[in-house]
């Protein structure tokens, strides 16, 4: 099993990796099938199932769908000739996407909202149709956006999930037992494997420059956040609050005023900054998805800027160590809310942070595999319950309290030996099947907890 950092960490925008990024990417698809088609097309249409029906105006999923069939993509996304490519579709009722004719396209009558049951490969399903000159369907294709911005068609889902066709890698592992004895018989640390397994499939300068790019759009996004005001899109009047909880925090310093607990603000205001950037369709990096986008930089921040001796030069072993995480997450569990509520998203990134963190700091493997698990622990049973279907409440305060279980959980570990008695393994099963079990109306569709108890929401 092989999954790069760069399926972990992709640039795209808000608010949803799953509801947003994947329509997106998923209508990218569906026109090269076009391209590739003998068929002569004058029309397109979507529908849009479960969790993309449910959540999909709040997400922006319609919005990103009718872009995707435009031809925009996550990580080129150019916010002004977006906005002025949607006013033209509206206007003219069409579409106009590279390589193939002029396409109908109503949006109020080809973007299709289905409330009925989910289809039958996952929460977030849709259906893309091209049509003739007659408005009959010639060519069909379900996609299936199942975290991350991770999109499988319908056949490439009963093939297996996410299944990886590569080179073979030097150190493959599909669990964190696998993982340790390989750091154990190697003498090599988790980044170093993982490394190792990047290096072999893309060389070291774009695994290098890569990363450099993940952290400067994390950083670039924190910085972002931490200086805009106002209110967030949506209809719920959330007031953004990272700059002036970080402008308070600025004038508090040499003053001696500032209790020693004021530094879970510090996390927390660099995980909201990102979350309000998503919140409002910003340009972030799936950690490993947009939902949970804060918690992963505001460590990586927190680490930097407050933990004495930290280096720069640490970041890619951070991001190395998480992403070898997360994809054991991914593989054996899921990072989607619309499958396995929000301890599959705010859990998987606390855990990929924590894992990362406590590496930076000089932790062994066992205590990077223990890190993890008092995380991932500490969210099970987290419900995905979005007032109004936004990625707002509860979802930008709930990335700064992850942050800070992170670093919690790097610290408890650190203070070990590594041996503990509940292993990864068993935590990353116990959610897969905690999400099994978690009833459809706490799993990203806004019909049950905080979503339907805020008066008038």
């Amino acid at each position: 099993m092989f999954l790069s950092v760069f399926d972990m960490f992709k640039v795209g925008i808000g608010p949803s990796s799953s509801h947003t990024m994947g329509p997106m990417v998923a209508a990218a698809r569906f026109l090269d099938k076009m391209r590739a088609s003998p068929f002569v097309f004058s029309g397109v249409r979507a529908s849009l199932h479960g969790s993309l029906a449910f959540t999909g105006v709040g997400h922006a999923t319609d919005r990103a769908t009718i872009l995707g069939l435009a031809g925009f993509m996550p990580d080129t996304y150019d916010n002004e000739l977006a906005e002025k490519a949607l006013r033209q579709i509206h206007e003219t009722h069409s579409l106009h996407p590279d390589g193939l004719p002029t396409l109908n396209f109503h949006p109020k009558d080809d973007m299709i909202f289905d409330f009925g049951p989910n289809l039958p490969g996952h929460a977030n399903g849709m259906i893309l149709m091209a049509t003739d000159s007659q408005g009959d369907v010639i060519l069909k294709e379900t996609y299936y956006s199942v975290g991350g911005g991770f999109v499988l068609t319908e056949d490439e889902l009963a093939q297996g999930k996410d299944t990886d066709d590569g080179a073979p890698v030097p150190y493959p592992f599909k669990s964190a037992k696998e993982m340790l004895e390989m750091c154990l018989t190697t003498g090599k640390t988790v980044a170093e494997l993982k490394r190792a397994n990047e290096i072999s499939r893309g060389g070291s300068n774009k695994l290098n420059e890569g990363v450099k790019r993940i952290w400067t759009v994390m950083d670039d996004c924190i910085n972002r956040g931490l200086e805009r005001g106002g209110i967030l899109p949506g209809g719920l009047s959330v007031k953004r609050r990272a700059k002036g909880i970080h402008d308070a925090l600025i004038a508090e310093r040499g003053l001696n005023l500032a209790p020693p607990h004021t530094i879970n603000d510090w996390m927390s205001v660099y995980a909201m900054a990102v979350n309000e950037e998503n919140a409002a369709g910003g340009q972030v990096v799936t950690a490993p998805t947009n939902g949970a986008a804060g918690v992963v930089p505001a460590v990586i921040r927190y680490y930097l800027d407050h933990v004495p001796g930290a280096s720069k030069s640490k970041i890619e072993d951070f991001l190395l160590t998480a992403a070898a995480i997360g994809g054991l997450v991914k593989f054996n569990a899921s990072i989607s809310g619309a499958e396995a509520g929000c301890q599959a998203e705010v859990g998987s990134a606390s855990a990929m942070a924590a894992a990362g963190l406590c590496a930076v700091l000089g932790g062994t493997p066992e205590q990077v595999e223990n890190a993890a698990e008092i995380a991932l622990e500490h969210h099970l049973g987290m419900t995905c319950d979005p007032v109004k279907g936004l990625v707002q409440v509860p979802c930008i305060e709930r990335n700064g309290l992850g942050a800070i279980k992170a670093v919690s959980a790097a610290s408890l570990a650190l203070r070990g030996d590594g041996t503990h008695l509940v292993p990864l393994d068993a935590c990353i099963e116990t959610m897969r099947q905690t999400g099994a079990d978690m009833s459809e109306k706490y799993k990203e569709t806004s019909l049950g907890g905080l979503a339907v108890n805020i008066p008038n929401c």
